[in-house]
């Protein structure tokens, strides 16, 4: 029985949201506790670009210290190689739109969300790209005909309006950034739940989570 929500407010491209997946993991495991994703399209529309090298410059230390802080990993072929691809374009569009394809499918994006950020992050893969995120989609069990078919639908409106909706929920909590947790329990009105002290430690974020479950 689900006696609260946690709503998650992130984005694919976003590091601190790679550092923060450990915590969204164990919290899905909290019975009474459901789960709704929300993506903000950090590098959407006309804030997708290309990578250069004062872009690696900016992220590499965010990444050191994400991967200090969090224990997240952090591969070869994204430091070493798609950090240095200046053909590869960031934009988190896409996808948003296969995490929105793969939950109406099966009824829960979080798997495709993991799947892709492990792409990125450690596997350095172009995760904008249409083909990448098909076999990505494969990879974690879905039809590949049904994903195809429900990726290409949520492309343009549907996925516009979902960030749009996700950004006015960040707005409407009086919070800015990804990741952004939000408790929404009964009897109380959401409210921002404070998570960057947990990063690395999910024990503890469960048993902070559980009280307040109790408390609900």
């Amino acid at each position: 029985m689900t006696t609260a929500t946690l709503h998650y407010i992130f984005d694919p491209l976003c590091g601190w949201c790679y550092a923060a997946a450990p915590l969204l993991e164990a919290a899905r495991k909290i019975p009474g506790l459901a789960i709704e994703l929300h993506a903000g399209g950090l590098l959407s529309g006309c804030n997708r670009r290309l990578v250069t090298p004062q872009w690696r410059a900016f992220v590499l230390p965010h990444d050191q210290r994400i991967s200090a802080m969090s224990g997240q990993p952090f591969g070869e072929a994204y430091l070493n190689g798609l950090l240095n691809d200046t053909t590869a374009m960031l934009d988190s569009t896409p996808p948003i739109a296969a995490i929105l394809a793969a939950q109406e499918l099966s009824g829960d994006g979080m798997p495709m969300l993991r799947r892709i950020q492990h792409a990125y992050y450690v596997e350095g893969l172009r995760i904008a790209d249409a083909p990448v995120l098909q076999d990505l989609a494969e990879q974690t069990g879905l039809d590949a005909i049904a994903f195809a078919t429900a990726y290409a639908a949520m492309l343009g409106e549907p996925v516009n309006e979902h960030t749009a909706q996700s950004r006015m929920l960040l707005r409407r909590v009086g919070a800015s950034g990804f990741p952004t947790f939000v408790w929404d329990r009964p009897g109380n009105s959401p409210a921002v739940l404070e998570s960057g002290s947990f990063l690395g430690q999910t024990q503890a974020w469960v048993e902070h989570l559980t009280r307040g479950l109790v408390a609900a």
